[in-house]
Parts: structure tokens; sequence; C-alpha cells
């Protein structure tokens, strides 16, 4: 996109600087021949993860696709990982940073964003709960439209993508309840094509990527030749966990009758709903460090279908 690659982990305008992280922009990155990064690489990651942080399916999805109709595929994740120059899938490796090579690329780079954001790290300007995200597609692949519910860069490593940023500031294209943390409610939105008229559209290959803001709803698609590979750098400031928080319990008040303002309408009341979550989840984050827990508690908060990408043969987990 910008001609010679960066030499630093990433690099953005320094005009861009000024509005992070509000909207959104185009990013350079040192990254594209990082060993962590390679596909054979990823091969060992995928084998390295609990089965739980493997999520796949046929890449040949709808922009809008329904979740309960998501085509799978019946091969198992390291294969797919191997085979995805052919396999026709779509696969995401998550939170990689319990590798703990993983987790230190992804401060390094976090680091350095801090830096040029004027503090001294990652830790220093606020960046919390860091993760990561390996994105392995096949061409042709599409990532339904969606939102995140942390800031993200996003850095494309091999082959092409392209990534459909939608602006929702004034919230006529995805509703404020819509970004309400329902457990139940899968992380696809509805789609209609005359969003297009409000999106910023990137084309990436290696070397490129983006910064995509909290809650930006977004779809992506790789390009018709060659597998592709990006990794999401994502984190969450003080103002996205409290955010969240509220977000969380206004979906809750919802549900049992009672919908409430989104979130910075009642600031006071905001504060009351964010304690609340806080005393309500001390209890079940230990629960969540083993993977058959965190299988039944999705099971039991998400409903069902919450572990449909673990096949068949978890079904009745949860």
């Amino acid at each position: 996109m910008w001609g010679t690659p960066m030499p630093s982990l990433i690099d953005f305008p320094v005009e861009d600087r000024v509005a992070f992280p509000d909207r959104p922009f185009a990013i350079r990155h040192g990254l594209a021949g990082h060993p962590l990064l390679s596909l054979e690489r990823l091969v060992d990651l995928a084998a390295s993860l609990p089965r739980d942080r493997l999520e796949y399916n046929a890449g040949t999805v709808a922009i809008s696709q329904k979740p309960e109709e998501t085509p799978l595929i019946d091969r198992d994740p390291v294969e797919v990982v191997r085979s995805i120059r052919d396999a026709g899938a779509w696969l995401v490796m998550k939170r990689v940073e319990s590798d703990q090579a993983y987790a230190a690329l992804l401060r390094d780079v976090l680091d350095e964003v801090a830096r040029d954001i004027g503090a001294a790290d990652a830790r220093a300007a606020g960046f919390s709960d860091i993760q990561g995200f390996i994105f392995v597609s096949s061409p042709n692949a599409t990532t339904p439209f969606h939102a995140d519910f942390e800031d993200n860069f996003f850095i494309h490593i091999h082959g092409e993508k392209f990534f459909h940023i939608i602006d929702n500031r004034d919230g006529q294209a995805v509703p404020d309840a819509m970004f309400e943390i329902t457990p139940s409610a899968h992380r696809n939105l509805i789609y209609r094509p005359e969003f297009e008229s409000r999106a910023t559209v990137l084309a990436l290959g290696p070397g490129d990527g983006c910064f995509v803001p909290y809650q930006w709803p977004h779809w992506v698609r790789t390009g018709t030749e060659g597998y592709s590979i990006s990794m999401a750098v994502t984190w969450k400031s003080r103002r996205v966990v409290r955010t969240n928080k509220v977000l969380f319990m206004n979906a809750l008040l919802r549900k049992a009758g009672w919908p409430q303002q989104p979130p910075g309408r009642r600031p006071a009341w905001d504060a009351a709903k964010a304690a609340a979550y806080t005393l309500a989840r001390a209890p079940l984050e230990p629960l969540r460090r083993s993977e058959t827990l965190r299988r039944r508690l999705r099971g039991l908060l998400f409903g069902r279908k919450a572990n449909y990408y673990l096949g068949k043969s978890v079904s009745g987990s949860g």
C-alpha cells in the first residue's frame, strides 16, 4: 500500500496518532517474515493449543451469515492449517498469548505503539488484557460482519485480504442495543449492501494492516489466489473495560424487561452496573482456566450451540 515495508514492528502516520483510538486507519508493519507467523510454525501452534481455542468452518459463508447455519468442516484443525491452501476453510487460533513466545511478540508490538503515542510502554499507555488471534484462511474465504469489544491492530502477513470497516458512529447501521453483550448472542451482525456507502475498504498485502477501533463493525474477505495469514493484536483500555461491563449489565436488565440507556448517558448508574458486574464475575474467573469448565460455562451461558465449532464429538459438553 505504501511501498517499501517499514523496518519497525508497526508504524502509522503521525496525523492518525492524534485521532487514535477513535477512528480506523491503515498501518504498515515489519512482521511479514516473522518466523512465529510462518505457516509451518502455525501448524505447531495449532497442535499445542486447547481445542476450544481453535474455531474453524468452511470459508464460503455469507457476509451476514446465520450462526446456526455455518457450514463446518469435518477435519482435524491441525490438518486444516497444514492444508489451508486447498482446504476451503477459515480458521482462527484464539488467545495465542498463552504461548510465551507469542505473548512476547504481542507485548513488543504494543510497547512500540505506546511509545509512538508518547507513553513508556503498553502498561503505561493503559493497554490491558492483551490478546492475540491468528487467522489462517483459504482463498475466497469470508469473515462475516461483526464488531469486536476491544481495540485491534490487524496485521496482515501472507496473501491478499480486503477489510471493510463500516462507520456506525451515528448508529444507523447497527443500533445501540445490538452492542449489548448478551451471552446467548453470536458475534455475527445483520449486514445490508447499502452499508458499503459507509465503508472504509483496505486492500491488504504482506506488510499492510489497519487499526480497528472498539465496536466499529467490519467484515473481511480473502483474495482469490493463495492462502492468507493475519494476526489481530487486541487490548482493552480502562474505558473499554468499564464500557463492556455496563453493556453486559444492560443486556441482562433488558432481558428482565428493563431496557437501558447506552453507556455514558447516566454515569452514576453506569458506575453501579460496573461494580455489580465485577462482584458477580469474580467467582467465575478461576473456572475459566480449565478447558472442560470453559466449555460447560459456554454451554450454560450461551446455550446448546455455544460450542458448535468444536464438532460433533463434543456436542454434549456444556
